[in-house]
This record gives structure tokens, C-alpha cells and sequence, in this order.
């Protein structure tokens, strides 16, 4: 080859890799937009705050921002490309696997925690037991009145109250409760965020609150076992009676053994194209450090390896 030829060639080179450059596919999306925050249905607001709190102490590899809104919110901002992060109580859909992956993305659904649903109720109200039987004919309309369920109670009707209106928790109860049917109670109604729903519950005899287990632990209390003194968290049981005996509130120890029976799953919706910050956070909740944050906050980690010791108390 003369020195002719390889200048020749060479220019076709350089040139090749201009055009190549200036033919870049474009993407639909701002990656460095959207690795900024992250979304989250606002139930998870106590335990995230902190887990993001611990995160960026012990990272330097950037900041996130969360955005607390409603589940179906955060879940359109992730297919939306608004977010790679979301946190949900449930997982995408087929259909939502299979617009992701036809948009080249590999999304994944990382558990990380379980939570308990809680029934709550005004302090003056002395029925503290509920079946689940009987918390589905609340929710679908088919009582309306204390008396249908406790025959000597003078409260009236039932005032139902949720976190908000889409959130992880009326979409729990729609799937796992009502097995898919919609909630058609007459008296029911939703404000914007968790604490409202204390706030409600403490204000009105009548009225019964649904909302995350995790925004109910005195946090003074670091074994876990003392919820919100302003409410009363109801037993819930299994049977078709509900008695102490056979029900039990959402505390760590009967999410652990099963005994509370409306569990729930928290997931870490991760669809980032790189392994950046949202990747980063995600996958540090499911690491010990991330786990503890927890396992303090009341919940049950997904890799919870717990020490139980029964006590008889005489």
C-alpha cells in the first residue's frame, strides 16, 4: 500500500465515523432528567425518606428526588420515561412488560419489603375486632351500618376514608379483598395523604381508616409494638367470627409468622437503561443497611432472617 492509498483510506475512516456520529439514534427520553427522582405511592413516604436519607450519607454518586404521589401516578411516569424508580404495591402488568421490553428496555420488579394493611378506628369506638369477611361487606356496600356488623353499637353509619382515591392501598383492597370488583360503599371517601386519614379517623366516631401499618409506629418505641395512641388499630382475623383470640394486629412479628392477614408486598419498579443512581437506590434497599431501615420502621424485610423467642408471661 502506497502512502497515497492510506490517506485515502484514512479519510474515509474519519469521515465514516462523522457520519456515524451525526446518525446517532435519537431516544425518546432524558436519561439525566429522569435519573434525578424517583416516584412513590405516598403510603411509603416514612420508611423511603429515610432509606433515601442513609442512601446519599453513604454515596456520593448523586441525589434523587422523591416524588410521593398516588400508585397509578408513579407507575404512568415510570412507562412515561419520567422516572426509571417506582415504588408500588404491585408489579407491572403484562401488557406494561410487554410495552417496556418492545421499547428495548429490560425492566425489573425488585421486592424489598412487607407491609400490613391497617384498619383503624376512633378511640371511643369499642368494637376493635373485624373479620375479613366482614371488612369486604363494608367496602362493597353490603353493610353500611355498625350495627350490621356489631349489633349493639350506636355509632351509625360507616364513614370509610382512604389515603387517596388511587393509591396502593384502595388498588390492595380492590384486587385482594374484593377479588377485582370495584369498592362500592356509599359512605366512603378518600383525602390526599396518610396522616389525613389519622387525622380523620381521630375526629369522627363513625369513621374507619385504611392505611400502610408504617405510618402508625410510635417511633419512640423501638421494639415496634406501639402503634399511634390518637387511633385504635383494629385485630383483624381470618375466621368467620372475629374474637382477641383470633385476630391480630399488623406488628412485625405476625407479618413475619402469617398470622395478619392483609399483607402486603412493597416493590422497587427499576427501568433504567444504565446502572446510575435510581439503579443504585433500588438495589440498596435490598441490601443489609437498606434492610435495617426497615426492620426498625415496623416493616418486614424481604430477607428478614429474625430472631423470635416465645415468652410465657404468668
Amino acid at each position: 500500500m502506497n502512502r497515497t492509498q492510506f490517506n485515502i483510506i484514512g479519510l474515509s475512516l474519519i469521515l465514516g465515523l462523522f457520519l456515524a456520529c451525526g446518525n446517532k439514534p435519537k431516544t425518546d427520553y432524558n436519561y439525566e432528567s429522569a435519573a434525578m427522582v424517583f416516584a412513590a405511592d405516598e403510603s411509603f413516604f416514612p420508611i423511603l425518606d429515610e432509606e433515601l436519607e442513609i442512601f446519599e450519607a453513604l454515596h456520593s454518586q448523586g441525589v434523587l428526588k422523591p416524588i410521593y404521589t398516588n400508585q397509578e401516578e408513579a407507575i404512568t411516569k415510570l412507562m412515561k420515561n419520567e422516572t426509571w424508580l417506582a415504588f408500588t404495591t404491585r408489579r407491572l402488568s403484562d401488557r406494561e412488560m410487554e410495552n417496556l421490553k418492545a421499547r428495548k428496555f429490560v425492566p425489573r420488579i425488585i421486592p424489598i419489603a412487607y407491609d400490613g394493611l391497617a384498619i383503624i378506628v376512633n378511640n371511643s369506638n369499642p368494637d376493635t375486632c373485624i373479620t375479613v369477611k366482614d371488612f369486604a361487606r363494608i367496602l362493597s356496600g353490603e353493610v353500611s351500618q355498625w350495627k350490621d356488623i356489631y349489633p349493639t353499637s350506636k355509632l351509625g353509619e360507616i364513614d370509610v376514608v382512604f389515603d387517596h382515591a388511587k393509591s396502593s392501598t384502595v388498588t390492595w383492597c380492590v384486587d385482594s379483598i374484593l377479588g377485582g370488583k370495584p369498592i362500592n360503599s356509599k359512605n366512603i371517601g378518600a383525602v390526599k395523604k396518610s396522616s389525613e386519614v389519622i387525622d380523620w379517623v381521630e375526629k369522627h366516631q363513625n369513621a374507619i381508616g385504611i392505611i400502610g401499618s408504617n405510618w402508625l409506629n410510635d417511633k419512640r418505641d423501638t421494639t415496634n409494638v406501639t402503634f399511634n395512641k390518637n387511633v385504635t388499630v383494629m385485630k383483624v382475623s381470618r375466621m368467620d367470627t372475629a374474637t382477641p383470640q383470633n385476630s391480630w394486629r399488623p406488628y412485625q412479628y405476625y407479618l413475619y409468622n402469617g398470622n395478619y392477614p392483609l399483607i402486603r408486598t412493597i416493590y422497587a419498579l427499576l427501568n433504567e437503561p444504565r446502572n446510575g443512581v435510581p439503579s443504585g437506590f433500588a438495589h440498596f434497599c435490598r441490601l443489609p443497611k437498606g434492610q435495617l431501615v426497615i426492620l426498625k420502621a415496623g416493616l418486614l424485610p424481604i430477607q428478614a432472617n429474625m430472631n423470635v423467642r416465645e415468652v410465657s408471661v404468668k
